[in-house]
Parts: C-alpha cells; structure tokens; sequence
C-alpha cells in the first residue's frame, strides 16, 4: 500500500527504550481518489516510530466496496523496506516490478521485500463474491545489511494454534511454540490472535523484543491499559510475559507485532525509507524520471499509469528524537 499523502511529512525514526504500557491513537488518512477508503494510521506518529522493526501500521476497514467504492493504489515505488499485507475479509490483486501477480486472500501472508528498488499495485477485486474489505499494510524497515537487496515475494497461509481461550494465525516469527519459515531481516514477530469472549491470555514471550496489539474488533486490554478498535498498546522490552484480556461478552481479534528494538536511525518519506535527505531526494528523482531502479508493473488497468511522487518540504528532512518526533 502507498503512503498517499501529499504534503508527506518526514520521519527520522529511532526506536526508545519503555518499560511502561503505552496506548498509540490512530489518525485517519485517505488512500486517494475521489471517494477515498480511509484507513486508520498508528505507525509512525511522534509519540513512536518503531515497534522492532514495524515502521508503519495502516488499520482499514470493514469497507463495504459495492457502496463506497474499494481500494485501487496505482504503481508507486518502495525502498528499504517489506511490505506485509495481512487481510481479514476482501480480495486484493497484487501485481509487482519483480514480475509478480497474486491475488490476497484472508488469513494468509504477502510479503514483498523491496530492498533497492521495486513498484508494485493493489486492487480490490471480487467485489460479488467479497463485498467486503477489511484488513492491515504493514512495513517492516530493513537494516543496513539488507537495504540493497534484491526484490522478492513469499506467500505463506500459518495453520491455526490452539491456545487458551484463544486461537493465534503465526504468519512471522514464533509465538508458542510454531515457527513462521517466511524469511525476515531482524527478530520479528507477526501474529493474529482471535480471542473467546471474557478470556484471559498469558503469551510467554522474548524479553528481549518489544510488542505491539492492534485491536481489530472487540473490547480488549494489554495488561491494564485498554486497548480500543484501531488503536495499538505497546509494551517495552524487559518482560517475559505479555497479558490481553478480551473484556467484552463478544469474540475480540488482535495482531500481534513485536521485534527487537531497531538498530539506528531512518528516515522515512512517502513510500520511502533511507538514511538521509539526500538519499530520499535521490530516490524521488529517480521514480520521477522513470528509472530502472523501480522497474515497471505490467498488468495493471487504473486511474493512473504510477503515482507521482509529492514535493519535497521545503526544509532538509532530519532526524527526530528516539522514539518520536
């Protein structure tokens, strides 16, 4: 998914040490076009940028595509990054530069590694058979070490864990004892946790790493603090222990998202991520001019044949404080 935005702001994000609980509010973004889906956008924010290594955590839906219209997110570039989409109802059709053609369905993971360069398109289609579209695009920022590598894809649909008073969907990392094998660049950890009303969940966890809840439906709480739908709670490294409790008589549903704190600064602009100002500038020149370095998707019959980049603020992106802005 693209960062549509058109006064795009710039984020320098380091991760910041919090042993505490904190609870991140969204803040609604259209994704463009004359009758715009919004979603609901909690990563990055001053408050916090990283969660590990998870930079962006866009929330949308259920979106009823019949009436309001779906999604339909031109060619648009990426660097430095994997992008995750993770769908609870709806189809997209996904078509890349590095020549791929998938078709998103619930419940299974869509990794696409852009590394130095890649594009890519998102559709929603089926709208008969799926009228509905709900789900998660998430970013993942690469490390140094990783940056420049190539383009690539995985699929992977996780079988259901049972737990108690709850059933997890592992799609990266590991959680209780199942292995994602979907390869990524840091210690990461990416689960859907479906949860039975008035339950209580226990998750033993890396205290090395910190977590994120995303609170997709129901009345949920991370230890304390209650989540609400959209928002995500955090809760630093240090413990081994991570506690959600479903409040409500309803079912609650959350993703879980946790990683080791990331190591370094990015900046983050539009739909790209690097080093520096100039890196970024580069970068847009780049998609501007049509360069080879983002190819090109095939396939794709839209409103736009790729999406523009926005200006450039009129200051030199720098870095913000740890954790924020």
């Amino acid at each position: 998914m693209s960062n549509l935005e058109t006064t795009s702001a710039e984020f320098a994000c380091a991760a910041a040490p919090a042993d505490g609980i904190e609870v991140l509010h969204p803040r609604e973004v259209p994704l463009g076009g004359p009758r715009a889906m919004r979603v609901r956008r909690t990563l990055p924010q001053r408050e916090r940028s990283l969660i590990g290594a998870w930079c962006f955590v866009d929330h949308y839906g259920p979106h009823d595509i019949a009436r309001a219209g779906g999604m339909d997110v031109p060619p648009h570039p990426h660097t430095g990054l994997q992008t995750v989409t993770w769908l609870f109802d709806g189809r997209v059709e996904h078509r890349d530069s590095g020549g791929v053609h998938a078709q998103l369905r619930p419940g299974e993971l869509n990794l696409m590694t852009a590394g130095t360069g890649i594009c890519h398109s998102e559709v929603s289609v089926d709208a008969d058979a799926a009228p509905v579209l709900h789900g998660v695009q998430l970013w993942v920022a690469l490390p140094d070490s990783a940056r420049h590598t190539g383009r690539a894809f995985h699929h992977y649909a996780p079988e259901p864990v049972p737990l108690t008073g709850a059933t997890a969907l592992v799609f990266l990392g590991e959680l209780a004892g199942h292995h994602s094998p979907v390869p990524h660049f840091t210690p990461l950890l990416g689960a859907q946790i479906d949860m039975h009303p008035r339950s209580e969940l226990a998750l033993e966890i890396d205290p090395a790493f910190e977590h994120g809840v995303l609170c997709d439906r129901g009345a949920v709480a991370l230890g304390e603090a209650e989540v609400h739908i959209g928002e995500v709670g955090y809760q630093g490294p240090g413990r081994t222990v991570l506690t959600l409790t479903n409040t409500g008589d309803s079912p609650a549903r959350v993703l879980l998202l946790g990683g080791t704190p990331f190591d370094g600064e990015l900046v983050m602009w539009w739909n790209f991520i690097g080093r520096s100002h100039d890196e970024i500038a580069e970068y847009r020149r780049l998609w501007q001019d049509g360069d080879d370095r983002f190819g090109a998707v095939s396939g794709y019959r839209g409103r736009l044949d790729r999406l523009p980049a926005p200006p450039l603020p009129p200051v030199r992106l720098r870095p913000r404080r740890a954790g924020g802005g």
